[in-house]
């Protein structure tokens, strides 16, 4: 008889009113989706019930058909909660013989949605990533070749470690582009954090003295070496730079800081905390928990992916990252990464 309305995998409530329009059964999970009193002792009159789901009632009663599915809309405490409730009649139309309601919160199935929706952009992402890197690297052939000899004829030791450093790094990034289907590894080796945060600073210090921030630089950490790849670490970092300078504007003020963490919580070894701090505007308080999440920006221009790659990569060298921010008061990104003794 309940073919149509049997619980779905997220949680289902169950609510039965019998013929004198009297409810007789009211599971936990229903008294939680319509936001009544969890008292088992005691039922619910129908008057009790938000009006909408006394409306389903009602037309059950009178149609004497079944209903699939219909998406009402309840105010409770302050927030709005969307319910999918079926309804099966125990009798045929103008017999009062009850009715059983099945309720269905909607909010998990749209979450669900929408991070499908999301997997499904990334594999489309992926397949265009693979076309336009296989692109890139057979124009960076050329690139690279001209650069080189041009190099070899004008060169400067500062400039020519900067440039030929740059274009390994676009060739590393278009290989991991190529490999973006799959899990692309990182290539560990011992990697010192002061030197690749002043070699990612360099990288940004023309937008540095273009908007007029103020640098300052506290490396603390006794060790600062990690088993990591240098160049997607450095990716990270660079975005973490960027993405604090495009938030201050002109004038602000940007910190870099690291420590040693000593080990905690069981960990055998002690960890390096990388904190990029701005004074910028602050991130909104709920933008904060998504903040991570890919195609999720606060940007008229952005893309949303920055943070998440970054992300990606820290976790990847067994490190975590989290967001600290308050609005007028800036925002500060804490890294943390194991420590090589």
């Amino acid at each position: 008889m309940f073919a149509n309305l049997l619980p779905g995998p997220l949680g289902s409530g169950v609510l039965i009113v019998d013929g004198d329009h009297r409810v007789t059964k009211v599971t936990s999970r229903a008294r939680q989706l319509l936001g009544l009193p969890p008292d088992p002792a005691g039922l619910p009159a129908l008057a009790d019930l938000p009006a909408a789901v006394q409306t389903v009632v009602v037309d059950a009663l009178a149609s004497g058909q079944a209903s699939g599915g219909r998406v009402i809309e309840l105010k409770l405490g302050g927030g709005t909660q969307t319910l999918c409730v079926g309804a099966e009649p125990l009798g045929p139309a103008g017999v009062d013989a009850g009715v059983v309601l099945v309720l269905n919160d909607l909010v998990p199935v749209r979450q669900l949605e929408e991070r499908l929706e999301q997997h499904d952009r990334l594999a489309n992402i992926g397949t265009l990533a693979a076309a336009m890197a296989h692109e890139i690297r057979n124009a960076l052939v050329a690139g690279k070749t001209f650069v080189d000899l041009l190099l070899e004829k004008h060169r400067d030791a500062e400039l020519a470690g900067l440039v030929q450093r740059e274009m390994g790094r676009i060739d590393g990034i278009v290989s991991r582009m190529l490999k973006f289907g799959g899990s692309a590894r990182a290539e560990l080796s011992p990697v010192r954090l002061h030197e690749l945060l002043e070699h990612s600073l360099r990288l940004v210090q023309p937008k540095l003295e273009d908007n007029q921030v103020s640098l300052s630089r506290s490396f603390q950490a006794g060790t600062d070496t990690v088993m990591g790849d240098e160049r997607q670490l450095q990716q990270a970092f660079v975005n973490l730079l960027l993405n604090a300078l495009d938030a201050m504007g002109v004038n602000g003020s940007l910190s870099v800081a690291t420590e040693l963490v000593p080990p905690q919580g069981g960990a055998d070894r002690a960890r390096v905390q990388v904190v990029i701090k701005d004074n910028g505007p602050g991130i909104p308080p709920e933008a904060r928990e998504r903040l991570f999440e890919p195609f999720f920006t606060t940007k008229p221009n952005g893309t949303g992916l920055g943070l998440s790659i970054t992300r990606r990569i820290i976790l990847d060298h067994q490190g975590d990252i989290r967001a600290e921010s308050q609005l007028g008061q800036g925002t500060a990104f804490h890294i943390l990464l194991p420590a090589v003794a």
